[in-house]
């Protein structure tokens, strides 16, 4: 798995639309339709569409 980015502005606002704490994750991939996540201490993956 790669590491993870921190999310640009437009990103926090998807990740806080999805009921998430910005905070807690990290971008590891941004795709058109998805945003592929990492959470920053456990590193558990989570895919959340756009």
């Amino acid at each position: 798995m790669k590491n993870g980015k921190r999310p640009t502005r437009r990103q926090l606002s998807q990740i806080k639309a999805a009921d998430l704490n910005v905070e807690s994750w990290l971008v590891a991939k941004s795709l058109p339709t998805q945003l592929h996540l990492v959470h920053r201490y456990t590193g558990t993956a989570k895919i959340i569409a756009i």
